[in-house]
């Protein structure tokens, strides 16, 4: 960005929000001019502008084609179901805009069953054979036992959204993908919101089916379809998370399959916001097999505690570190004193300290049983310092721990250990925050800016950000080893980091998408939280003695893993690569 495009966008976004204008000039100024431009661009497409005009131009532009050679040769398949409960007035007062957005839908093979509660005032809805007025089913009663006669023959249900209207594409977008996926077990897709039932506003563009991430919010029923012959058990008496229930359930079965569609697929109301508690409720029960518990989550979401193993693994924290005397007693202290994790070794790797203050503090804190000075030195290799400690250390599990970071919460470790000690975790990753308690790291996004980066970074922690997701327990394709707790054999069993190839930047990168290559799924721990001074340690990558060593890091992440053009599962389309925040690319 040249000094005269960012005054220009400087002008414009001060007038809107001086704030954060000025921390981008901040960021500009000090040479961040990646972070300066997307701090800018936040401001210059806040919303009720930005959507407004992607709406015009994207979406408007996107529209799948007619297919009326599909009607003229009888391509018929896939029927949908639509099931819509009325269980009260406020349902019935959006139901005639539910049932005008079906009649108008670009895909016509459909039936609207409409199961209407007694006393329920219903308005006149239009003379179409399609449309099906039914009495609620009792309680307890499944969709196969009550309405065996509503099968479509190898169709799909869609149990609607109370709350929610069908965009105008939304069941030929389904259709096409139902085609083109060999009749996956669900669909789902984006929505956005609706305010006083005409203006559409704050789009949720979702990442592909996350088996732990449902856990945590319900991402998927606000528009759904489900195969039929895996629908009979929906219960219809259930309200709105009968749903969600019945997807928990399919989703622990042989052969489920998952599809996203990556297009606004429905607008729901503002005023219908998921039962929390009920959620909550489901989720507990769902978990409860494994022992998990689930808890409140901060902002509407669900927190599930996996158990620790019995007795507790020992883990080896491995510090590297040189000099800077101040970030390594925090780092230390907070180990030593703050940590309620007890089975746990530290590992200090000295990479040729010099500093007098430093010096003595690690001799100070070799006294401890619980550490052990490696001594390391030579050039600053960050991947071969941490392969040397692994290869030494005695736990059964590994953390690898930047020394400018530091504990703020006792139970980190706990909660770590609870998803790195599952059979299928890969690494697992902490929420990280900067000094001033703003987001560093929740979760790292491969192919952001044709290389990878920090999803949410600079978002408040105390703010719910983007649908909260960086408050959710998740799969991600990879976490920063700046904290990274991994089982000791997983890393040994892809070769650790690279100390050849990548020897300071992106080795956790690649180290998380080998240990994803070989079938184990990486994790971000919310629950887990400690500050991290962000390359207070190393330096920076972009100071002009480290450009060309980046470059060439860069350059081997690229050629490895396609970075460049990769599209993270976990990330959306419609989002902007080259932003951390979560904005739309268009």
């Amino acid at each position: 960005m040249s000094a005269r495009s960012f005054l220009g966008g400087f002008c414009i976004a001060f007038f809107r929000d001086p704030v954060r204008a000025l921390v981008a000039a901040f960021w500009f100024a000090t040479g961040k001019r990646v972070r300066a431009r997307n701090r800018l661009h936040l401001v210059l497409t806040m919303p009720g502008t930005a959507y407004d005009r992607w709406i015009a131009e994207v979406e408007g532009a996107d529209l799948p084609e007619d297919r009326p050679a599909d009607r003229a040769s009888g391509q018929a398949s896939p029927r949908f179901n639509v099931l819509i409960c009325v269980p009260d007035d406020d349902a019935a007062r959006i139901i005639r805009r539910q049932i005008e957005a079906l009649i108008a839908q670009g895909w016509p093979y459909w039936t609207a069953n409409i199961f209407v509660g007694a006393d329920v005032t219903m308005p006149d809805l239009p003379d179409d054979p399609r449309i099906r007025l039914l009495p609620s089913m009792g309680d307890g009663e499944t969709l196969k036992e009550t309405y065996p006669a509503l099968e479509t023959k190898g169709g799909y249900v869609v149990p609607h959204h109370q709350g929610a209207i069908l965009s105008g594409s939304a069941l030929q977008r389904m259709a096409d993908a139902i085609r083109g996926s060999g009749n996956p077990t669900i669909i789902f897709g984006d929505h956005d919101h609706l305010a006083g039932l005409n203006r559409r506003h704050t789009p949720w563009f979702k990442p592909q089916w996350n088996a732990e991430m449902i856990l945590a919010q319900d991402y998927v029923t606000q528009v759904l379809a489900i195969r039929e012959d895996e629908a009979q058990a929906l219960r219809l008496d259930g309200g709105s998370c009968a749903a969600y229930a019945l997807l928990l359930e399919l989703s622990r079965t042989p052969g489920f399959t998952a599809v996203r569609v990556p297009h606004i697929l429905a607008h729901v109301v503002d005023d219908h916001a998921p039962d929390a508690s009920a959620i909550r409720a489901i989720v507990a029960q769902h978990v409860a097999h494994r022992a998990g518990i689930a808890t409140a989550g901060p902002f509407g979401t669900v927190r599930v505690a996996w158990p620790l193993p019995d007795p507790l693994p020992l883990v080896s924290v491995i510090v590297p570190t040189r000099d800077q005397p101040r970030l390594l007693r925090a780092c230390m202290d907070g180990l030593l004193r703050d940590t309620l994790y007890a089975p746990m070794e530290i590992l200090v790797v000295d990479n040729g300290t010099t500093d007098r203050q430093a010096l003595a503090l690690i001799r100070e804190h070799s006294a401890d049983p619980r550490v052990r000075v490696l001594s390391a030195p030579g050039p600053y290799n960050y991947s071969r310092l941490n392969n040397r400690a692994v290869r030494e250390a005695a736990g059964e599990y590994v953390c690898l721990l930047n020394n400018d970071t530091q504990v703020i919460k006792g139970t980190w470790l706990h909660e770590m250990m609870r998803q790195a000690s599952r059979p299928e975790a890969g690494a697992v990753g902490a929420m990280l925050l900067y000094p001033d308690h703003t987001i560093q790291h929740a979760g790292v996004v491969v192919g952001m800016g044709e290389a990878a980066g920090h999803a949410h970074r600079f978002q408040s922690a105390d703010g719910a950000g983007f649908f909260a997701q960086a408050h959710v327990q998740r799969y991600v394709s990879a976490v920063t080893a700046a904290c990274l707790v991994v089982k000791r054999e997983k890393f040994l069993a892809v070769d650790g980091l690279d100390e050849e190839g990548l020897p300071i930047a992106f080795n956790d990168v690649d180290l998380c998408l080998k240990l994803q290559r070989e079938g184990w799924r990486n994790l971000y721990c919310p629950q887990a939280v400690m500050v991290h001074h962000e390359s207070k340690s190393r330096g920076k990558d972009f100071a002009p003695d480290q450009r060309d060593r980046y470059m060439r890091e860069l350059s081997v992440l690229q050629g490895r893993w396609g970075t460049a053009r990769y599209q993270d599962p976990l990330h959306h389309p419609r989002l902007k690569r080259s932003s951390e925040t979560y904005i739309l690319d268009y």
